[in-house]
């Protein structure tokens, strides 16, 4: 592929106002020959027109060299954003947007190169397991069904049944987890709308929305990070959540319940994958996770903040 020669990003804007200065200069000497020559009047038309020529040329060319790119790089970072297949920008005008346009591409491209991977090695691993647990299932409902076990026996069936319902809950919470880095939930949305849709989900809890701001995050997007954190308030005792917003440095939204709370061990651990303090009762581990790929996934992130009571999450939404 042959190399193309791009002038310097210097170049342009300073060729771009050393060619304002000599079009007015030139007006100007022109004007003081041609005005007695052949009148005033017909030399400023003949100058005018031909200074709006070349500044429209000028213009053409920072256009072709400056936006035009800028426009394409633009368009390419959005189809990114919205999951489709972006069509590489064919311009890059000047040296220094050529090199960000291919740092951006090469970042873009390897952000989801990554991101394939590791929906390709869930898949892969939930595909994997989905046979010898499908045996397993297979296998309990062989014995309950053949009669002749033992009050021993009986229990260890259950155990191993209930062994086999936790690893297909662990699988399909890890699918969700690599989901929730994919699927984009781009638009904006009010907080109290959410939660006013959520209110029936749970009707153990009070929740009180203190002030009521937009969301850079789609209503579904928003409705699974805040369901997720009425879920964890509700299994950990909690009757009443506030939540309160504000808009600097950008927007962000608190969720407080007056809960059992978090233990101090248990505080740097709340976001790690398969982490959960009720696996006897069901629990994944991975509901906290999903939200934090979530929000990462939106320019977004939450950490747990100190609380003398119950637990506060705060989520803040980056620029």
């Amino acid at each position: 592929m042959t190399s193309r020669w791009r002038p310097s990003l210097a170049f342009v804007l300073g060729g771009g106002l050393a060619g304002t200065l000599a079009l007015s200069f030139f007006g100007l000497v022109a004007l003081r020959y041609l005005g007695p020559a052949i009148g005033f009047r017909h030399a400023e038309m003949i100058l005018a027109t031909l200074i709006a020529l070349g500044t429209g040329g000028i213009g053409w060319l920072q256009w072709r060299l400056l936006l035009r790119p800028t426009l394409a790089l633009e368009a390419y970072a959005e189809a990114q954003e919205s999951a489709a297949t972006p069509e590489r920008p064919r311009h890059f005008g000047t040296r220094e947007t050529y090199r960000t346009g291919q740092r951006v591409i090469a970042m873009a491209e390897a952000l989801r190169d990554r991101e394939a991977t590791i929906r390709a090695h869930t898949d892969h691993v939930t595909h994997e397991l989905k046979t010898p647990v499908s045996a397993i299932r297979a296998a309990v409902e062989l014995l309950e069904d053949g009669g002749g076990l033992g009050e021993d026996d009986r229990a260890l069936v259950a155990q191993i049944d209930g062994a086999r319902a936790q690893i297909e809950a662990q699988l399909a919470a890890l699918r969700r987890a690599a989901q929730a880095r994919e699927v984009r939930y781009l638009g904006v949305s009010r907080l109290g709308e959410v939660v006013a849709g959520l209110a029936g989900d749970f009707p153990e809890l009070v929740v009180e929305v203190a002030a009521d701001a937009p969301m850079p995050l789609a209503a579904e997007g928003l409705r699974i990070v805040l369901g997720q954190l009425l879920r964890n308030a509700a299994e950990h005792g909690a009757g009443r959540v506030v939540l309160s917003v504000g808009a600097e440095p950008g927007p962000w939204v608190e969720v407080a319940d007056d809960g059992r709370g978090i233990s101090v061990g248990n505080a740097s651990r709340v976001f790690e994958p398969f982490f959960t303090t009720r696996r006897e009762d069901g629990g994944t581990g991975m509901g906290l996770s999903v939200v934090r790929n979530l929000l990462e996934a939106h320019r977004a992130g939450i950490m747990l903040l100190p609380s003398d009571r119950g637990a506060r999450f705060r989520i803040e939404f980056r620029g």
